[in-house]
């Protein structure tokens, strides 16, 4: 894999790939699979007048798909069997090659280290999404979610160690166990990095994911990290984010802070909802909000950091009901 480097979200988009919430995990999501569609249906809406969307939907469920979003512009719907909607972490990785080449990378996948089941159908989900694309394959011997790292073109990654240390991901190649050592190396040989910066977690009450890195960090361009704050001295996210500022600066980024860690209730449960959980697509940038009155603030220290873009707030409480954001239902194909 020398020269393959993982473009930075920000780079130009060919499109963005998102999954349809599917039948399959209606208990996961409580009976609540119609209003998730209902946010997934947003987001496409607030992507695709910046670039293609291709809608992977499972087996069986392309027509209620296509009444949702078959008339869309710019939106394309694929039938393929998967079994979840959070792409970022199942969808296919496009890396850039020695001379400007494309190619995917189908890491491992076990469903955040077994916590749903099946997962069988997401475990190969970006061999046949890239075959779709017209794009070559490299399988990777290891576990690796989307939402675990954060990258910036340029061989930074910045990653979470609750969860790539965490032992429910499987061993490295060899048998070898998850030590930073030797995930560095694979960072290197299948990512591109350069430098990696471990963050000790994400988010506290992140038990599905064991603190992916993309609801704490954003990177909206080389040297720069925008951090998701807490503001609750009492709440275990504000030593996190204390630490995760500390670690950063460490590696000398500048560091860019929101300082509020909304949460609000839907169905029932209390989610937080970190806006550090946003997506860039060209054009845009595709922000979690709640309703909070720190959004507005937010909002504008995001439009600070991604000059150019339009900053499209989407509600965020139904991604975050069933474990994630804006990001965690995205993941970019760079242009060729």
């Amino acid at each position: 894999m020398s020269g393959t480097r993982m473009p930075a979200e920000t780079d130009p988009h060919e499109r963005t790939l998102v999954a349809w919430p599917t039948e399959r995990r209606r208990a996961f999501w409580e009976g609540h699979v119609a209003e998730a569609r209902d946010a997934w249906a947003e987001l496409v809406r607030s992507l695709a007048p910046h670039e293609p969307v291709t809608v992977a939907v499972d087996l069986g469920e392309l027509q209620g798909a296509s009444a949702r979003l078959g008339s869309e512009p710019n939106v394309e719907l694929v039938e393929v069997a998967l079994d979840d909607c959070w792409i970022r972490d199942t969808g296919p990785v496009v890396v850039s090659g020695d001379v400007g080449s494309r190619h995917a990378v189908q890491f491992g996948f076990n469903a955040w280290g077994g916590l749903v089941e099946p997962w069988d159908r997401d475990a190969t989900l970006a061999t046949r999404l890239a075959d779709h694309l017209g794009l070559a394959v490299s399988t990777a011997p290891f576990v690796l979610e989307g939402g675990a790292v954060a990258v910036d073109g340029h061989g930074l990654v910045v990653t979470t160690e609750r969860c790539l240390l965490h032992s429910n991901r499987g061993l490295l190649p060899g048998g070898e166990p998850r030590t930073p050592a030797a995930l560095e190396a694979l960072l290197v040989e299948w990512l591109g990095a350069e430098q990696v910066v471990w963050l000790r977690d994400g988010l506290a009450d992140d038990t599905d994911t064991d603190g992916h890195v993309d609801n704490v960090v954003a990177l909206p361009r080389p040297g720069t990290a925008l951090l998701q704050g807490c503001d609750d001295p009492g709440d275990p996210d504000a030593a996190t984010a204390a630490d995760n500022r500390s670690r950063l600066v460490a590696a000398g980024l500048d560091v860019v802070e929101l300082p509020v860690l909304p949460r609000t209730e839907r169905f029932g449960r209390i989610v937080e909802v970190p806006y550090a959980n946003l997506y860039a697509a060209n054009g845009v940038v595709v922000v979690p909000v709640t309703g909070h009155p720190a959004d507005a603030d937010a909002l504008d220290v995001i439009a600070d950091c991604y000059p150019g873009r339009e900053v499209q707030p989407i509600d965020g409480s139904t991604f975050a009901f069933g474990g994630g954001g804006p990001h965690c239902a995205t993941q970019q194909v760079p242009a060729a």
